[in-house]
């Protein structure tokens, strides 16, 4: 397929609730959605997962933009596209800015699933029908707020639990939740709030029978976390650390991790996230979707890509509720009894909401081949 155009569209969205992690507090999603037209009149979607701010990765909205307008847009525009692997390649020199390339790699792969008449979940290999999620919860200000929040989410059937910790909110409210419900399925992610000098801190994590904890140390580590896991029994997933297939396996080759996230714009795209599932299947490590707060469109991608056999614990992907009060797509992401039902329609299986779109857009560019 040729890639005739793509439209670049900035959206501004309002959260249903603040998200708070160790390093900050947001309502407000501003972020990019990318739709490239193929030679056929099929459309695909991409979105970026970049923050306004660099403080989860050093992308932000202003740089996604620079790098899409000024150097992926233009790799793609006009090329004939036999897959998507392809896009990997045509991007090769260009350095790192995985979540801008991510953002247009997805409208290719959505494109590509459209083209060739089939779901993006089977354009990627994935079987399954329906998928386990997750909730991921911000911290809160008080244990009983967070309490009351575990409780309605276990209600309303999640698979898994996963709390938002930092010195100073840890100990204390990972024991308030084992009193209350000591059988939950229960992760802690710490977004590297902590360092080696916390060890004895990170040891009494243990008492809690965790499924994981999530990135406790440096963003950019691997060698501590081989550190730190020798001495804890809590399994250490690492989100943070892994932007590649090559930093997959040195953090699995030293002992870094037991667990892996994958998140596509973390990892440049779909394709990488497909070679990074591959691996950790070969060698035994268990893999999850992470969240980025995504609205329908990354949203559904996460969800075409857990349909791979590899992902076998519940992820981050939660109903558009939880978040919106309305999405971008219709109809929205439904998370029923812990379980979303994978669509079938073709692409990404759900249609974008062009007046909702239309409504949450600030700013446009149109770039077309010559």
């Amino acid at each position: 397929m040729r890639i005739n155009s793509v439209t670049l569209r900035r959206i501004n969205m309002m959260m249903k609730h603040p998200f708070t992690t160790s390093f900050g507090t947001m309502q407000q999603k501003d972020f990019l959605l990318a739709t490239v037209t193929d030679d056929d009149g099929n459309e695909g979607w991409g979105e970026s997962v970049a923050f306004t701010a660099p403080w989860y990765s050093e992308e932000t909205t202003e740089t996604t933009i620079h790098m899409l307008r000024d150097f992926l847009i233009p790799a793609v525009l006009g090329k004939s596209i036999e897959h998507p692997d392809e896009v990997t390649g045509l991007f090769g020199h260009i350095r790192k800015n995985n979540m801008a390339k991510a953002t247009i790699e997805g409208a290719i792969w959505d494109a590509y699933a459209k083209h060739h008449q089939m779901t993006l979940a089977a354009a990627l290999g994935g079987k399954r029908e329906r998928i386990e999620v997750g909730i991921s919860i911000g911290i809160e200000e008080n244990v009983e707020d967070l309490l009351a929040n575990i409780k309605n989410f276990i209600d309303e059937g999640y698979k898994r639990i996963k709390v938002k910790i930092k010195p100073g909110k840890d100990i204390e409210v990972l024991k308030a939740i084992r009193e209350v419900y000591p059988d939950v399925p229960l992760m802690a992610d710490a977004n590297s709030a902590y360092t080696l000098d916390d060890v004895e801190l990170l040891k009494e994590l243990d008492q809690f029978n965790l499924m994981m904890i999530e990135q406790p140390l440096a963003s950019d580590d691997i060698i501590d976390h081989a550190t730190l896991q020798k001495q804890i029994k809590t399994p250490i997933c690492l989100d943070e650390s892994i932007h590649s297939l090559e930093d997959t396996r040195k953090a699995i080759e030293i002992g870094s991790c037991k667990i892996i996230n994958v998140k596509v714009g973390r990892v440049g795209g779909l394709t990488e996230a497909k070679k990074i599932h591959d691996y950790c299947a070969e060698k035994g490590i268990d893999i999850w979707c992470g969240g980025m707060l995504e609205s329908g469109i990354g949203r559904a991608q996460n969800v075409a890509l857990t349909t791979l056999p590899n992902f076998t614990l519940p992820g981050d992907t939660a109903g558009s509720s939880r978040y919106w009060e309305q999405d971008i797509i219709s109809p929205e992401v439904v998370a029923e009894n812990g379980y979303i039902t994978v669509p079938t329609d073709d692409g990404i299986g759900y249609s974008p909401n062009m007046d909702a779109i239309e409504r949450f857009t600030v700013d446009k560019w149109v770039f077309t081949a010559e």
